[in-house]
């Protein structure tokens, strides 16, 4: 297994515990789990796979932390790594803009030289609009810990066993 570190940004600390959740999942010490607002960036060219977690805001907007940090991440070299996302968003309340943040992510990466990895199926979720599917696919794992908490521990498993099958770099 190759060198993997979850980056995330969270508001209310949502965000933060799915990353430690995924963490255990992979085996990985909680080490290797960083909050995007307090790590020295440079940490992210250390690891061959960067699972990269944010959830969405207001109408679709990207989560603070990782707002103020995208600039900085976009001028690190990050050549030939291998990038899983992961978004968390409000299907009820934000049906128009569910899990946007992890597209604006997407977005803002492609360009620099990394791949990504862990697409997910939007037939399994309930949402008019997203900005976080490219080609009729998520760009990541999508979760509602809003309204279907009961499901994301079999979303992140079938994620795993997906980047598992598929990435390189797990």
């Amino acid at each position: 297994m190759k060198k993997i570190g979850i980056f995330y940004g969270s508001g209310t600390g949502t965000t933060g515990e799915i990353a430690e959740r995924i963490a255990e999942k992979l085996g990985l010490g909680s080490e290797h789990v960083y909050d995007i607002s307090s790590v020295d960036l440079n940490v992210l060219t250390q690891y061959d796979l960067l699972i990269l977690g944010t959830s969405t805001w207001g109408s679709g907007d990207l989560q603070d932390d990782w707002d103020n940090a995208i600039g900085k991440v976009k001028k690190l070299d990050l050549s030939g790594k291998a990038v899983a996302l992961f978004g968390l968003g409000d299907s009820g309340s934000f049906s128009d803009s569910f899990c946007s943040g992890m597209g604006i992510l997407y977005r803002e990466l492609q360009g620099s030289g990394v791949t990504f990895y862990g697409w997910s199926d939007p037939e399994e979720y309930e949402f008019e609009d997203s900005e976080s599917i490219v080609d009729g696919k998520f760009v990541g794992l999508v979760l509602d810990e809003t309204n279907e908490s009961t499901l994301t521990n079999g979303r992140i498993d079938k994620w795993i066993d997906l980047l598992k099958k598929d990435c390189p770099a797990s």
